[in-house]
């Protein structure tokens, strides 16, 4: 089982970007996938989630911004993140399954979004 996460950069305040988890070993739509982020100095926090049968689910901080999706094709799951804030600044990691709250369920080497002006 291995996953890469990619898509991550620097971006001014209100821009966007996409990230994508690409998944090896496993198919992405027989599991949830979730997304996460470990911000500078803090814990690992959930950003959003999508089931096997396509439900989405959001933080507070991520809903209205962001977008989970899955490519079943390409065995992928993407995070559309728009209007961007210096808050959303972190490394983001994916992985399958629901959110434990541990590193150890994030294999994968995260990719760095930084939003400053």
């Amino acid at each position: 089982v291995q996953l890469v996460e990619s898509g991550g950069g620097f971006v001014q305040p209100g821009g966007s970007l996409r990230l994508s988890c690409v998944a090896s070993g496993f198919i992405v739509s027989n599991s949830a996938m979730t997304w996460a982020r470990r911000a500078p100095g803090k814990g690992l926090q959930w950003v959003s989630t999508i089931y096997s049968d396509g439900s989405r689910f959001y933080a507070d901080a991520a809903r209205g911004r962001f977008t989970i999706d899955r490519d079943n094709a390409k065995n992928t799951v993407s995070l559309q993140m728009n209007s961007l804030k210096a808050e959303d600044t972190a490394i983001y990691y994916c992985a399958s399954g629901l959110f434990s709250g541990s590193q150890s369920q994030f294999k994968g080497q995260g990719t760095q979004v930084t939003i400053s002006s």
